[in-house]
C-alpha cells in the first residue's frame, strides 16, 4: 500500500486543519489506518486509528478535538483536527497495517505516508 498525506499547513491556535491521506497500490480492506505525529525533538507517537469496519482510537491528548474517519470506496483515511493548540505542532504521518483490530504501536506499521507538517501559532 502507497501513502500519500496532504492537508498540512500553518494555523493559529483554536483553529482548524483536516488531513487526508490516500491509499493505493492495493486493496484498503482489512488494513488499519492511523495517523502519528512526531514533533520537534519527540519520538513518533499515535494519534488517531480507525480499522476496517470503523472502530476508532484516539490518543487522550487529542479525544473531543480530532475525528479520524475513512471512506473505504475512495480508499482515503481522514482526520479533521479543531480547537488546534501550539502543542499540536508536529510532523503527520498516515499509516497502514493489514489488522481486523486496531494496533497503536509505530513498529505495527509497514505502510507510511510521506509526513506533513501542522504548525498552530499561538
Amino acid at each position: 500500500v502507497q501513502l500519500q498525506a496532504f492537508g498540512g499547513g500553518l494555523v493559529q491556535a483554536g483553529g482548524f486543519l483536516r488531513l487526508s491521506c490516500a491509499a493505493s497500490g492495493r486493496t484498503f480492506s482489512n488494513y488499519v489506518m492511523s495517523w502519528f505525529r512526531q514533533g520537534p525533538g519527540k519520538g513518533r507517537e499515535i494519534v488517531a486509528a480507525i480499522s476496517w469496519s470503523g472502530y476508532t482510537y484516539y490518543t487522550d491528548s487529542v479525544k473531543g478535538r480530532f475525528t479520524i474517519s475513512r471512506d473505504n470506496a475512495k480508499n482515503t483515511v481522514y482526520l479533521q483536527m479543531n480547537s488546534l493548540k501550539p502543542e499540536d505542532t508536529a510532523v503527520y504521518y498516515c499509516a497502514a497495517t493489514r489488522t481486523l483490530t486496531i494496533v497503536t504501536a509505530v513498529n505495527r506499521y509497514d505502510n507510511w505516508g510521506q509526513g506533513t507538517q501542522v504548525t498552530v501559532s499561538s
